[in-house]
């Protein structure tokens, strides 16, 4: 199929991008209102946060499935249907009486997240020309660094300015002004092929992705876990209202750099010394954040420190780790991907639930915890070091 004229796949392109910011801001937006929440549906913070591991569990599981489900749907058809989902869910989590409902809301987002994103970076290298694929790719992941960044802070402030239930209205609001951007913008494609499951998962076969996958889940659960809780732990370390936007902030830049800087350098140093040099890092940061949370440290100075140094930690992974499924097999490149976006997602929601089983117990323990994951990231890339 030929590609269309350059201004409109860019245009859509930057459309997608807009969509995948707001499938973001919907994953991370909850942790910058934390607090509020449980407050007003009368659970703990722990119980609050397993709404993130919830909608990140059901997105690991579902978003291979979907993608063997939906293969055939028309590809605007499938982006809008999965924006107006993300934008009716986020609009009963804003209105959910209970507990129990929001988490049900929380299950629906999950399946439009996880129909949008995968295809949404395919369709737009679909929409340019060739020598412009890599920039509409970069460009369509970037609503989702933004998101990384943004999310958590437009969050906090929105529940400084409004209140949890309004700051979840408006991402409704931008889900669905979004899905009207891709039904307006967006060139009519058809489905693609349909490949069943078993042969998306055939990769699994292969020795070096069974054994590079693991670390993926476990850095996310060491890295990522506790950021459902980061407003909490701010607090430990001595911030007040005033002073959580600018921390959750730090957090985001320290993430977008991260994610840069590990890109390159695993082009140049290979991806096996950047996770030693990344999870070393991370374990070192936990540790500090442990520490001063115990110790009773209240320097507003270190605690921004140490969530610019958290956000890199967490999310310089992702470009080493890519690469070496990448290489472990070439020929099957995007189902790969995918699996690793599905392992991201399953670390993410068990380091979740690990953090609301130990936050109660204190934010030291719980830091200390992710520490020792950390470390324990280390001992298995030793281990599985020769899967570059």
């Amino acid at each position: 199929m030929p590609a269309p004229p350059a201004p409109r796949g860019l245009g859509a392109t930057l459309v997608l991008a807009l969509g995948t910011f707001a499938v973001g801001t919907d994953a991370y937006v909850v942790a910058g209102f934390l607090p509020d929440m449980a407050r007003s549906l009368d659970v703990s913070e722990g119980a609050a946060g397993q709404s993130a591991a919830v909608f990140a569990i059901t997105y690991a599981v579902l978003s291979p499935v979907l993608a063997t489900l939906a293969a055939r749907v028309p590809r605007r058809a499938l982006l809008v249907c999965a924006l107006v989902v993300l934008a009716l869910a986020n609009l009963g989590s804003a209105l959910a009486p209970s507990y129990p409902l929001l988490m049900v809301t929380r299950v629906l987002a999950a399946f439009g997240a996880a129909a949008f994103t995968p295809n949404a970076g395919a369709v737009a290298a679909s929409l340019v020309a060739p020598a412009q694929r890599a920039r509409a790719l970069a460009v369509v992941v970037g609503g989702l660094t933004v998101a990384t960044a943004l999310g958590v802070p437009l969050g906090n402030l929105a529940d400084k300015v409004l209140d949890w239930r309004a700051a979840l209205g408006l991402v409704a609001a931008l889900c669905a002004v979004c899905a009207a951007a891709v039904r307006g913008v967006m060139p009519v494609l058809p489905g693609n092929p349909r490949v069943p499951l078993r042969d998306r998962l055939a990769a699994l076969r292969r020795p070096g992705v069974v054994a590079v996958l693991p670390l993926t889940v476990l850095g996310l659960a060491a890295s990522y876990g506790l950021y459902a809780y980061a407003v909490p732990i701010v607090h430990a370390l001595g911030a007040g209202p005033a002073a959580e936007m600018w921390l959750l902030f730090l957090y985001g830049v320290g993430a977008v750099a991260g994610n840069l800087v590990a890109g390159a350098a695993a082009d140049r140093r290979g991806p096996i010394r950047v996770l030693a040099v990344g999870y070393a890092a991370l374990a070192v940061t936990l540790t500090a954040f442990a520490w001063t949370a115990g110790a009773n440290v209240r320097w507003l100075p270190l605690a921004g420190l140490l969530m610019a140094a958290w956000g890199a930690g967490t999310w310089f992974q992702t470009p080493a780790q890519q690469l070496r499924l990448i290489s472990a097999a070439p020929r099957e490149t995007a189902v790969v991907v995918g699996l690793n976006a599905s392992a991201l997602y399953l670390g993410i929601a068990l380091g979740t639930a690990l953090g609301g089983v130990l936050l109660p117990v204190g934010v030291p323990v719980a830091l200390a915890a992710c520490a020792g994951l950390a470390v324990l990231c280390l001992a298995y890339l030793a281990i599985t070091r020769r899967y570059r």
